[in-house]
């Protein structure tokens, strides 16, 4: 099992349902899949876009999956209403579907966190029909910038980037998508990147986004980052404070997601 770098606390719980919540148009508005379909999501977490995925698409039937037991077990309290989902305990690289058992895949803040995200996503080709689709939605920490921009904010992500890389990550993913699902064997490969930008005008975003996603995401590898000399106490209490000017009055925030969709040949060839 791939350890988890953001780990699985109360406070990071929260965190990705403040970031699923605050993402939900950018990223899900148009996610829907024709009633009477079986969806597998890979790597559904906390549940905290099952959620999303089954209120959108009522008639539509969810296989969930995850590694993390503890997870899996919030992920059932969230859901707990919804008819339309099931959850389950599998390995993304051992999958114990039989072949073509899936109509379409759902892949959401997964293949960052995958020293083989190639072995993965040839595990999901295999259980999806001919014909079906892939849906993987990625971050990429190389995106984000804010206004204004300091040596320390720049450090603080950068040791995100290495810890999560350490970890057997890959932060950047984002930006190969493509070549990813390409090389897999899915066909029309289409990508889109999907930016949010904050500032001041846009205090829901701010809040949800720029502070309770991002800023809380780099803030929670604190310990981790100093005690592994990523970097300084004075450099890290510095960039807390420069993202405190960042999410203010005159400051901006961007980051950039990308949707990939792909489709599996209906035929060897």
């Amino acid at each position: 099992m791939n350890e988890y770098v953001h780990g699985y606390s109360r406070k990071e719980s929260v965190r990705l349902d403040d970031q699923a919540q605050v993402l939900r148009n950018l990223l899900h508005a148009d996610v829907r899949f024709p009633a009477g379909t079986h969806v597998l999501e890979a790597g559904c977490g906390t549940g905290s876009q099952t959620v999303i995925l089954a209120d959108h698409n009522p008639s539509v039937h969810f296989t969930s999956i995850d590694i993390s037991e503890e997870s899996l077990k919030e992920a059932s309290e969230r859901t707990s209403g919804h008819t339309n989902v099931s959850l389950e305990r599998q390995d993304i690289y051992d999958l114990s579907f039989v072949d073509e058992s899936f109509d379409h895949l759902f892949c959401c803040f997964v293949l960052e966190h995958l020293p083989e995200p190639e072995a993965a996503v040839e595990q999901l080709a295999r259980v999806l029909k001919p014909g079906g689709t892939i849906t993987v939605i990625e971050g990429d920490h190389g995106s984000f910038f804010c206004h204004p921009r300091s040596d320390s904010i720049d450090a603080a992500v950068d040791c995100l980037v290495q810890l999560q890389r350490r970890k057997g990550g890959d932060p950047l993913i984002g930006r190969k998508l493509y070549p990813l699902l390409s090389s897999a064997g899915f066909e029309t490969v289409h990508v889109e990147p999907c930016t949010v930008y904050a500032d001041s005008s846009k205090p829901d975003t701010v809040s949800g986004f720029s502070e309770n996603t991002f800023v809380a995401m780099v803030a929670g590898i604190r310990d981790e980052a100093i005690a592994s000399a990523c970097i300084s106490e004075e450099k890290w209490q510095q960039a807390m404070a420069d993202f405190r000017r960042a999410v203010g009055p005159q400051g901006t925030f961007c980051y950039t997601f990308f949707k990939a969709v792909g489709r599996k040949r209906m035929t060897d060839r």
